[in-house]
């Protein structure tokens, strides 16, 4: 078993559930959670949509890079990720190295079920919200295993069913202590 503090973490396209799915399993643990949207608006002080609209992604990208640095070093922690978290290697590579983390894969068609009323995602703000989910997918899915320790299928599970999941796997990968 790992002696160190380990932060779980949960990357995945934009609507896999991993602020609803982090907050549960951070709950369950008895752990802090951070979703790094919430901390990166709070740091901005406006929404990510308004930043995206006035400095652009680059400008985001930048200053998710400095909360995900921060937050992949705060150990017994669950922390949830921005979709788009792991288009920069340095992302990638602090995820994999610092953290336990969990790709909750979905199928663009059922992020798009969940997703397709919602208009604070600055990147599905487009004609066909179907097809750039698509886009996404087959841009960021090789991203998101390469960082990731374990894949869980997101479907139509509930979520609590989902944190059992992830919890199972932690424990029969010697992560954390069985019967958490």
């Amino acid at each position: 078993m790992n002696a160190a503090p380990v932060t779980i973490a949960c990357v995945g396209l934009p609507g896999s559930g991993k602020s609803t799915i982090g907050r549960q399993l951070a709950r369950r643990l008895d752990w802090r959670f951070f979703d790094s949207d919430v901390v990166l608006e709070r740091r901005i002080g406006c929404s990510i949509r308004e930043f995206f609209e006035r400095e652009g992604e680059a400008a985001f990208r930048d200053l998710e890079q400095e909360v995900i640095s921060e937050l992949t070093q705060n150990g017994a922690c669950v922390l949830s990720t921005g979709g788009g978290v792991l288009l920069r290697q340095t992302n990638r590579d602090n995820l994999h190295q610092r953290c336990q983390t969990v790709y909750l894969h979905s199928a663009p068609e059922e992020v798009f079920r969940r997703l397709r009323n919602d208009k604070n995602r600055p990147l599905l703000q487009v004609a066909d919200p179907l097809a750039r989910l698509k886009e996404l997918y087959a841009a960021r899915d090789p991203l998101y295993r390469e960082a990731a320790r374990f894949v869980v299928e997101t479907g139509r599970p509930s979520v609590s069913t989902l944190v059992s999941t992830i919890l199972m796997q932690l424990e029969l990968a010697g992560v954390l202590p069985a019967n958490n």
